[in-house]
């Protein structure tokens, strides 16, 4: 086995950036009969949740000597999680390499190509209608083409679920007091595994809600063609097994645009589409479970913002596309998936 050095230079410097990120906002939204608290992730350093996760997974890597100056990252991400990895390795000076899809936004990929020397694109979607399998068939590709190279693999690597529970829940818990309801979008799995699993610790009694977008394959449902990036996935993530969930609910992408629409419009906030997908969540998980007894707190990650979606989400024909295109496939949506056994989800049904 080869004995691994950390390097002192580049332990200092993480553990500098590291102080940049002293919290997000906790910000209550008024509601007829829901008290609602949204964690504004976008008030990160690049704009979204991803930030905990990628310097997390770079601090700990560089502490176990696994990136050295010399090292090439690589990652497949549909957009906001490369834009971490690529602001913080470049004050790190640390190559980084992402591989994207024609999903990824085009403000996101013209960032990315700005902050790094090769950017991948990816453009044969895979079995199930997305381009994942197919991104990270590239990423094992580039490894072998570079020396030395590091990947941190987002989707199993157990740092990314470390931070969002350290950190993350950690500031959620310390501001919001006592959580009824969490609901949590669903991608690679890190988030609301590290959340969850801290916030049951907490308060055993909330109610954890999945969010997840149709399309998706990550609870069991069918796959398509999903347009809005940041949410679902084509694979079960393997951290997604960790997170401890109690029920889910299904959006499809028109109610996640318009979920979007509905937060600027009556609260200022510009959301990227997995935070329209939770708030059309929690709206659509409340119609049919209307609270009796007193308001319950209703807590949320606003994951990131909107900026990289006007020329999609926010675009008025993109967003009569998506409907014509919803209209054209007409597949049902599940609109929720409850009782679901077990402590510990796999994240099957």
């Amino acid at each position: 086995m080869v004995q691994r050095h950390a390097d002192k230079a580049l332990v200092e410097r993480v553990k500098q950036l590291r102080t940049g990120l002293a919290g997000t906002p906790l910000i209550p939204l008024a509601h007829d009969e829901l008290d609602i608290v949204a964690k504004l992730e976008f008030c990160n350093p690049t704009g979204s949740t991803k930030d905990r996760s990628a310097l997390w997974i770079l601090e700990r890597a560089i502490s176990r000597g696994e990136i050295q100056q010399n090292t090439t990252v690589v990652e497949s991400s549909s957009g906001n999680f490369a834009l971490a990895l690529a602001f913080y390795c470049r004050m790190l000076g640390i190559a980084f390499v992402p591989v994207i899809d024609p999903n990824c936004n085009a403000a996101t990929e013209t960032h990315l190509r700005n902050l790094c020397r090769q950017v991948e694109k990816v453009s044969r979607r895979d079995a199930a209608g997305g381009y994942l399998k197919t991104r990270l068939s590239r990423v094992q590709e580039l490894l072998m083409e570079f020396g030395p190279a590091y990947w941190p693999n987002q989707y199993a690597n157990p740092d990314a679920l470390d931070a969002h529970y350290r950190f993350t829940a950690g500031e959620l818990i310390k501001d919001a007091g006592v959580i009824d309801y969490l609901f949590v979008g669903v991608s690679t799995g890190g988030t609301i595994a590290g959340v969850s699993r801290r916030v049951k610790e907490a308060f055993p009694r909330s109610v954890v809600v999945a969010v997840d977008t149709e399309g998706s394959v990550i609870f069991g449902g069918p796959p398509k063609k999903r347009w809005i990036p940041g949410i679902g996935s084509s694979i079960v993530p393997p951290l997604c097994r960790q997170a401890v969930i109690d029920e889910v609910e299904i959006v499809s992408e028109v109610r996640a645009a318009e979920g979007c629409h509905e937060l600027l419009d009556r609260y200022g906030l510009f959301v990227g589409g997995s935070t329209g997908s939770i708030y059309a969540g929690i709206q659509s998980y409340f119609a049919r479970n209307r609270p009796t007894g007193p308001r319950p707190t209703i807590a949320f990650l606003a994951a990131d913002r909107g900026h990289a979606y006007t020329k999609t989400v926010y675009d008025a024909d993109w967003l009569r596309e998506l409907r014509a295109e919803a209209a054209r496939s007409a597949s049902p949506v599940r609109p929720h998936q409850s009782d679901i056994e077990g402590e510990l989800l796999t994240c099957t049904p």
